[in-house]
């Protein structure tokens, strides 16, 4: 037993409420069960119950057992002062008011439906990763992507969100931030958090007083980025020159007061296509080409057109070498159509949103989600869960909800939160 399937009970009324009576043996009327509270503060709030004839309006409490009400210390907490019934499944110690009033219980513990807690406990003793798996089939196709649309739109929410922290810390400049983010995501996942911290340490304001030079934009990054070889190591002219060149601008901009190590950076696990190294290199050439990576992304008109601004190559020494001083038995590819979408996906996207929210654009929201139904859907092992229960996974806008939706809710087992799993103890 939990407060989150007691919450589920008391707000869809599952329990038997003929001739219901408090544990005060009052009699008690639900009218409206509250309004689910999810910031700090009782669970329900404007709750209507008529207890012994009088009718109450306020907060609606739910603990599996009532001295929890101690547990958490609400009785020195003026919050749940307010608090007009407390629903718990056993009731084990009498709450009391500051003014010596006691609060009103219902334990459920009889109550309550037999079926609905098995159908509940099945749902969280699942081993599948999808805990309704088995029992999906049984609800209407109208409520599965109704649940595709609200999690998508959560997944944008809250990767706007993530923009929205970066963007404080930067003090509101969009063009600092969407450097750092797209930086970011240029780690594709291994290396994400490496990439932020190398944008953060060469800035946007740095990188754009040297655009004219592409080897020094390069001698920034790879330099701050603790990978460019040791002196008596270095034996190519190339190196050579981003040695100096970062000796010069390292000393300008006092960049060796937070230096990065070459050990922050993971190769293991990857194509060689995808090391630092090359991302690094791509990475400055599109900062040599784009005098405004924030325009460049709010003025792109659609996806193809974005696209393949990121598709972009690198120098010429990284189109010979995915790692320092070793030459690689092919061309180095530029970055492909697969790796720029996720850009898109991961990065573009939610700085579109993150924008449309703050600046109230709702039509930059829309044009963030038309571009990921043109991208074709991720496939990966989550994705292909979902498409052997029957769901669409046509497109990028289908693999991110479907994402979201199993990391949010199938995963931590947030079932009552979800639309089908609701359904399915609903349905008992």
């Amino acid at each position: 037993m939990n407060e989150d399937i007691l919450s589920f009970i008391w707000r869809f009324q599952y329990f038997e409420t003929a001739d219901l009576r408090t544990d005060e043996n009052l009699g008690l009327s639900v009218i409206r069960t509250g309004y689910k509270n999810v910031n700090a503060g009782p669970d329900f709030s404007e709750a209507r119950v008529i207890i012994d004839g009088v009718q109450w309006i306020g907060s609606i409490e739910i603990h599996v057992k009532s001295s929890d009400w101690f547990l958490h210390t609400h009785e020195t907490n003026d919050a749940y002062e307010g608090v007009i019934l407390h629903i718990v499944w056993e009731n084990d110690r009498p709450v009391i008011r500051k003014d010596g009033t006691s609060i009103p219980t219902l334990s459920l513990k009889g109550l309550v439906k037999t079926a609905v807690l098995e159908r509940y406990a099945q749902l969280q003793d699942e081993k599948e990763g999808i805990p309704c798996a088995a029992m999906f089939h049984e609800v209407a196709e109208i409520q599965k992507y109704a649940m595709l649309d609200r999690v998508l739109l959560e997944r944008l929410d809250r990767k706007a969100s993530a923009v929205n922290r970066l963007l404080e810390i930067n003090k509101n400049d969009w063009e600092e931030t969407a450097y750092q983010w797209l930086a970011k995501h240029f780690g594709f996942k291994l290396n994400d958090h490496s990439f932020l911290r190398l944008a953060q340490i060469a800035s946007w304001k740095t990188i754009q007083k040297h655009r004219d030079r592409p080897l020094q934009i390069e001698a920034l990054l790879f330099g701050c980025a603790g990978l460019l070889p040791d002196a008596d190591e270095t034996v190519e002219v190339y190196v050579r020159q981003l040695r100096n060149e970062f000796q010069f601008l390292s000393a300008k901009y006092k960049l060796t007061d937070q230096p990065m190590q070459s050990h922050e950076w993971k190769f293991s696990r990857l194509r060689p296509v995808g090391f630092p190294t090359v991302r690094i290199a791509q990475l400055a050439r599109l900062l040599s080409e784009h005098g405004s990576l924030f325009s460049m992304i709010i003025t792109a008109t659609n996806f193809q057109e974005l696209q393949s601004r990121f598709q972009i190559g690198q120098s010429q020494y990284w189109e010979e070498h995915y790692i320092f001083g070793k030459k690689a038995k092919a061309r180095v590819p530029a970055m492909g159509s697969d790796s720029s979408a996720l850009l898109i996906i991961n990065a573009v996207v939610p700085l579109l949103v993150a924008y449309s929210k703050q600046r109230q654009q709702p039509e930059l929201l829309d044009k963030a989600i038309y571009w990921l139904s043109e991208i074709p859907a991720e496939n990966n092992r989550i994705t292909r869960d979902w498409n052997d229960l029957g769901m669409r996974v046509t497109t990028a806008a289908d693999s991110q909800a479907l994402i979201e939706w199993y990391n949010q809710y199938c995963t931590p087992r947030k079932c009552l939160e979800c639309t089908i799993g609701a359904a399915l103890v609903r349905s008992v």
